[in-house]
């Protein structure tokens, strides 16, 4: 009997109505004979309604107790669902995250699941349970709730597939699986129907949607297969394999898609003459914080002074500026912060040897009057910066001169 998990977000929960046709759905895959984890996201909003409660309780809220708070979401999730599921005659049973083993290391907010002891999990599977897990939470060596981050339910799914040795892991959102562009802003964006884990990882790094980076990148380390797809369609969705070397008729052309990330700052650190090198220090202050960098760009050491910039999270904007703030008071750099920028990202397979595809790229913004400033070029991504009002022009210029229309 296969083992499957399955992830549904938020927008596939909103409603009590949707939270009754995704519990239709775990029926049916209940009764063909399969033995199911399911993992859940918090209703629509809510995560969002929590931090504004949250907020207007406290300017700065303990990261602990704002913890607390959140996982509340994902907790009436499971209960609704199952609530749902016993409706349909199916025995289901839900399970926080530190019920169902999870354990997390890190801090709070930001937390990475160390591991999961599956036997409560197992035990409820051979019993013919279905499992319900609230997703984004786990348990620290404090007993404490910790939260997972951002894109926490995925990584929360994929790590129970790892751990449970599951057949496959099948994350439901609200568009019919990986496409070409964002289709709600490419309406010609064309679905793939299997891509390769290490392009998926890149496309969603550089901003898609669809699935959360550190899920993607956990299913490639642990070789997982995945299956993206509609909570309210049967499309057929798009297929990860577990390993790369598996047959990728999607991804025997170099391009298979264009990303776009709007969640973008761009930092810019200055020394005076004569100063050291700020780099080092520049990315273990970040890498303490766990923001992750993209597009770094340094010039010296045969300049008068030392200019590095690079890429972050527009979220991570005040927190970096006010962490990197005193820092350079102290040793004599000059910082700016811009969030007015994006990313667009070109990715597919063997870019860095197609020279050709970043002139392309970089020709087709230029003829429709789009400047780029920082440019950076591997063998599965071509990424730009350019201005955030200039993006959707962008993005479909980018996608009509790689001909990745649907047909």
């Amino acid at each position: 009997m296969r083992i499957l998990v399955q992830k549904y977000g938020g927008s596939s929960l909103a409603t009590l109505a949707k939270v009754r046709a995704v519990a239709e759905r775990v029926a049916r895959t209940y009764k063909a004979g399969n033995r199911l984890a399911v993992v859940l996201s918090a209703q629509g909003d809510t995560t969002d309604e929590l931090l504004a409660l949250a907020a207007e309780m406290s300017g700065v809220p303990h990261r602990r107790e704002l913890d607390q708070l959140l996982a509340t979401g994902e907790c009436r999730s499971i209960v609704l669902l199952v609530l749902a599921l016993h409706e349909l005659g199916v025995p289901a049973i839900s399970l926080t995250g530190p019920q169902a083993g999870i354990n997390a290391v890190g801090k709070h907010g930001e937390a990475f699941i160390s591991d999961i002891d599956t036997g409560r999990i197992q035990r409820l599977l051979d019993q013919g349970q279905v499992v319900v897990v609230a997703g984004f939470q786990g348990i620290n060596a404090d007993g404490d709730i910790a939260t997972l981050g951002r894109g926490g339910s995925d990584t929360t799914a994929v790590a129970l597939a790892a751990a449970l040795r599951a057949d496959r892991c099948e994350i439901y959102t609200d568009v019919d699986g990986v496409y070409t562009a964002d289709p709600r802003t490419v309406p010609t964006a064309r679905p793939l129907s299997i891509v390769d884990p290490g392009v998926l990882a890149e496309l969603t790094f550089a901003g898609a949607k669809v699935v959360h980076a550190r899920a993607v990148e956990l299913a490639a380390m642990e070789q997982v297969a995945v299956w993206v797809g509609g909570s309210f369609s049967d499309t057929p969705g798009t297929v990860v394999p577990a390993r790369s070397d598996e047959v990728m008729l999607e991804t025997r052309s170099a391009v298979v898609a264009v990303a776009h990330d709007t969640d973008v700052a761009r930092v810019l650190v200055r020394t005076d003459a004569g100063s050291a090198d700020p780099t080092p220090e520049l990315l273990a202050i970040l890498a303490r914080h766990a923001v992750p960098v993209d597009l770094v760009a340094r010039s010296g050491p045969h300049e008068d002074e030392y200019r590095v910039g690079f890429t972050i999270r527009g979220t991570d904007a005040d927190e970096v500026l006010s962490t990197l703030h005193p820092v350079g008071v102290a040793k004599g750099w000059q910082i700016r912060v811009d969030t007015d920028v994006a990313k667009l990202s070109l990715v597919g397979m063997g870019l860095l040897t197609r020279p050709d595809y970043a002139s392309r790229l970089l020709a087709t913004l230029a003829a429709d009057g789009i400047t780029t400033s920082w440019v950076s070029i591997s063998q599965l991504r071509i990424s730009a910066v350019i201005r955030a009002d200039r993006i959707e022009k962008a993005v479909f210029a980018v996608h009509r001169e790689f001909q990745l229309e649907a047909e």
